[in-house]
């Protein structure tokens, strides 16, 4: 606001979208408080994407609870109070997949503009919207048929190949002029604290924890120059752990407090186990109905905040877990709307028999 100028560092540029949004408000509001108002309401009426994506996606009865997992959840009420790309970022989300799939369902280009639209603002937003994007793409090519793709590469091959190679040929002068220094020292900065933070260390979490991987990691620099591939190539083995314990990690802490020993540990266990048990069903149910390519859209948007988390950091309030958890929501909703009917089918069928054996008794 003060120079009316973008700085050319990581986070002025890969968080160009929500600092742009930041600026306007502010400018506006002149207050922060109004900025986090603004915030909760638009994160309070994103359940209503999550009610409309549930029920074309499965039914009525799966976007009621799932509607009250998102409502419910802690991470979405507590990552709306504070002015951070979150918030912002998981409604912008909820309403890209929600256009998308109503452009599916109704075929109306209003939707395919928003879709689009709000797809390359996430790609701005911040670097988490890049990897989303790509997954949401991955869900676009699966729905598009092989006559509609070749029929697309005739038409605009051409042009598409052209752009990309300007564009190729852009990235190419502006970094030989060496415009983009900062930005490339920033990403190498960062990717540093990572890699000698957090990887080297063994953290789970954004902090020491019990439950790290110790091992003694190989500085050694000796591949293109390069810390990162460098890193990486000596230390394969025990990143490989790494991943292996933030992926067990994203399901929460209390995977690593688990005890079976005495009743009130069973009890704790099985309190946190049931949404996993619920959303495990769900995912069962989604293939067994012939739901998997239609709910697609959900797996790889859960796929891409996981894949976020575990390759960069996981911090130990799961900040960047976030926006896959409405997704979440949803399959482990999919998982209780079963299991609710699937009990009443048992129960009727009971009571039915229950009813035969009575009659037939005072018969």
């Amino acid at each position: 606001m003060k120079h009316f100028k973008v700085g050319l560092d990581m986070n002025d540029i890969l968080y160009l979208g929500y600092n742009v949004l930041l600026t306007v408000m502010l400018a506006i509001f002149r207050d922060p408080v109004a900025v986090i108002f603004i915030q909760v309401v638009t994160a309070a009426l994103s359940v209503i994407l999550v009610y409309k994506i549930s029920q074309m996606i499965f039914n009525r009865t799966t976007a009621i609870i799932a509607s009250l997992f998102y409502a419910y959840s802690w991470d979405i009420t507590l990552w709306s109070v504070y002015i951070l790309t979150d918030s912002f970022f998981i409604s912008l989300m909820l309403l890209t997949i929600y256009s998308l799939l109503k452009f599916y369902e109704s075929n109306k280009n209003v939707y395919k503009i928003i879709f689009i639209a709000t797809a390359v603002y996430m790609l701005i937003f911040r670097p988490a919207g890049i990897i989303t994007v790509s997954f949401i793409m991955i869900y676009v090519l699966i729905n598009l048929n092989k006559q509609t793709i070749m029929g697309f590469v005739r038409k605009y091959g051409l042009t598409l190949g052209s752009i990309v190679l300007a564009g190729i040929l852009i990235a190419m002068i502006v970094f030989a002029s060496n415009k983009l220094d900062p930005l490339v020292a920033s990403l190498q900065f960062n990717a540093k604290k990572v890699l000698y933070n957090i990887y080297a260390t063994g953290w789970l979490f954004d902090r020491a924890s019990p439950f790290d991987h110790k091992y003694k990691p190989n500085y050694t620099i000796d591949i293109g120059n390069s810390l990162i591939i460098s890193f990486i190539y000596h230390n394969w083995d025990n990143i490989m752990i790494l991943y292996g314990k933030r992926t067990l990690a994203l399901l929460g802490r209390w995977v690593f407090y688990v005890d079976l020993t005495h009743i009130r540990g069973i009890v704790k266990f099985a309190w946190n186990a049931f949404p996993v048990f619920m959303f495990l069903t769900g995912l069962v149910y989604t293939i067994r109905n012939g739901l998997s390519r239609k709910a697609s859209i959900v797996w790889l948007t859960i796929l891409a905040s996981c894949v976020f988390c575990v390759i960069f950091f996981i911090d130990g309030m799961y900040r960047y877990r976030a926006p896959g958890l409405p997704f979440v929501a949803i399959v482990a909703a999919y998982g209780g709307d079963r299991i609710i009917k699937g009990a009443i089918v048992i129960t009727k069928k009971y009571a039915g028999k229950l009813l035969w054996n009575k009659q037939k008794y005072s018969l």
